[in-house]
């Protein structure tokens, strides 16, 4: 930070550091936003409280932390707008990829999940190649991989939630061979796909298995799971940029869980898997 020319004095190099140690803020409280409509990621109850793995790893982050949290669910695309306005310090479920990073920073990831594509058991997409194969789409392997589905998504319409990572995907990725929808959410994609406007939905694996298991057998999970590219596959808290001395404590509260498993007791809880870093 402190980048001076060697003929700087100690005296003055000293005062400047204990300025920039009293402008630091001194974190005691931070406002938590989450969508509250990504099960199992989070989710609104019938008596309106929110729940989830989110929800238990931000409790347990905080109380290692010390800090007080209050949680707020908003809409998921005003997640970002309001971290950077100040409406929010922290927000949840937040995948890096390059665009985010260009505004916001993030923690270190507390959960890792691939996505992958969540159909209709008798529709056109219900056996798609590759299932059950976790790749990177950023290998050869999974250049050939990401080739074959798109030969079986040709003149099909695909959902994905709005400002998501599986969007930007989509639009990139499979725009050329079908029509992609945005939606509001992940739980409004859905909502079309079982009512038949859509063919399928690119979405985070651990929702899809959830929603699948849930649909009393009128959803299925197939494909790949990919991760890479500009998919945000690393689960993290985002931050505003610049702050970090928020970013240092919310890492020691996630390494430490990650360490006594924690957050892989957490993971299998609610997704019946770990999905955990390992490192």
């Amino acid at each position: 930070m402190f980048n001076r020319r060697a003929f700087v004095g100690l005296a003055t190099v000293s005062m400047m550091t204990l300025a920039g140690a009293a402008g630091a803020k001194d974190w005691k409280q931070v406002t938590v936003g989450v969508e509250g409509a990504f099960p199992p990621f989070n989710a609104t109850t019938a008596s309106g409280e929110v729940e989830g793995l989110d929800i238990d790893v931000i409790k347990e982050v905080c109380k290692r932390a010390e800090l007080e949290c209050a949680i707020v669910a908003q809409d998921w695309d005003s997640q970002i707008p309001s971290l950077v306005a100040g409406k929010f310090d922290v927000v949840l479920t937040m995948g890096p990829n390059p665009k985010r990073r260009e505004v916001i920073d993030f923690s270190d990831p507390y959960v890792i999940t691939p996505n992958s594509f969540l159909v209709d058991p008798n529709g056109p997409l219900a056996d798609l190649p590759h299932t059950g194969v976790n790749v990177s789409v950023d290998t050869p392997e999974g250049q050939q991989v990401l080739a074959d589905v798109k030969e079986v998504l040709k003149g099909t319409t695909l959902g994905a939630a709005l400002s998501s990572s599986q969007l930007q995907f989509s639009e990139e990725n499979f725009a050329d061979v079908a029509t992609v929808r945005s939606y509001k959410s992940s739980e409004q994609a859905q909502l079309d796909l079982t009512s038949g406007r859509l063919d399928g939905q690119f979405d985070n694996l651990v929702f899809a298995t959830d929603r699948a298991n849930a649909s009393d057998g009128a959803l299925k999970v197939t494909g790949p799971w990919l991760f890479g590219g500009i998919m945000a596959t690393h689960v993290c808290l985002g931050i505003r940029k610049e702050e970090p001395e928020l970013q240092a404590i919310l890492n020691k509260a996630i390494a430490s869980m990650r360490e006594d498993g924690t957050l892989k007791a957490l993971s299998e809880k609610w997704f019946h898997m770990d999905l955990s870093p390992q490192g």
